[in-house]
Parts: structure tokens; C-alpha cells; sequence
């Protein structure tokens, strides 16, 4: 599955495979374990995602809401999208750093954690990362970074 049609999580997780759904739904139970409050859960763009809602923050590049993480069961991975780890500045060299103490084997571009079991994760780096970025520090963050470029 690459991109699903599903218009709602739980139809999203009825169409994985068996050996996939337990660990899209064990890497989702982690974020809504950690996800503060403000951030709601959608479909979007054929994941699972997370994201400010735009009555709380409207002027977004897209006119979309901005995506805080999104989940997918890609082709040949699974993928978790840390963008709060993007933005902030210095933000994927610390993750990346604290990932790779853990022991854990690291597979991630810019803000995509690709995994093939959620075994195979540090879950508590996500957690903290997770955890540490409220909605006003993130759309803080977003701001930022859109002015820098």
C-alpha cells in the first residue's frame, strides 16, 4: 500500500495486511500516548496524520492543515513523518544522535522514519520528540523556518 483511499483511520487500518496493521496500529498508539493536546488525528494525502487544525492555524503555505507527524504503510517500509523534527533548527542532527545511542538501527531522510517492524524502533526518542512539541512551539517552529527561507 502506498497511498490508501480510506477516508478514515480505522477503514485505513482495516485494509493493511495482518502482518502490518499490528505495527502501524502499535507505532499509533505511541503517538496518541504522547501527542499533546491541540493536534488532531485525520486522513490525509493517504496516511494516518496528525495535524493543527486551521482554526487554530489558517495561514499555512498550502492552505492545508500543518502536518505535525503522519504514519504510512509504504511498498517496501513502513514510515513514520516527523516533521517537528525538520524544523527545528539543529532538530534532526539531536534526534538523530539520541536515535542512534539507543542501539537502534536508523533509517531516515530529513523527517521520514522508515522501519520494517515497530520492534525495530527507538520508542522512546519518539516519544520525547513527540512529547516535547506542544501545537504553539510547533507552529512557532513552522513560522520560523518558513522565514528563513
Amino acid at each position: 500500500m502506498v497511498s490508501s483511499d480510506a477516508t478514515t483511520v480505522e477503514r485505513y487500518l482495516e485494509d493493511l495486511p495482518d502482518d502490518r496493521r499490528g505495527d502501524i496500529e502499535t507505532v499509533r498508539d505511541l503517538i496518541l500516548e504522547n501527542l499533546p493536546d491541540g493536534y488532531v488525528e485525520v486522513m490525509r494525502w493517504g496516511m494516518i496524520t496528525y495535524e493543527v487544525p486551521l482554526e487554530t492555524f489558517p495561514e499555512t503555505y498550502n492552505s492545508k492543515p500543518l502536518m505535525f507527524l503522519a504514519l504510512a504503510a509504504q511498498k517496501r517500509h513502513l514510515a513514520l513523518y516527523l516533521t517537528n523534527v525538520a524544523f527545528v533548527q539543529g532538530g534532526e542532527e539531536a534526534f538523530k544522535a539520541k536515535y542512534l545511542e539507543t542501539g537502534k538501527k536508523l533509517d531516515m531522510g530529513r523527517s521520514c522514519l522508515r522501519f520494517k517492524r515497530s520492534d525495530d524502533l527507538a520508542i522512546e526518542v519518539i516519544a520525547d520528540s513527540i512529547r516535547s512539541m506542544p501545537v504553539d512551539d510547533f507552529v512557532e517552529q513552522y513560522e520560523a523556518s518558513r522565514a528563513a527561507h
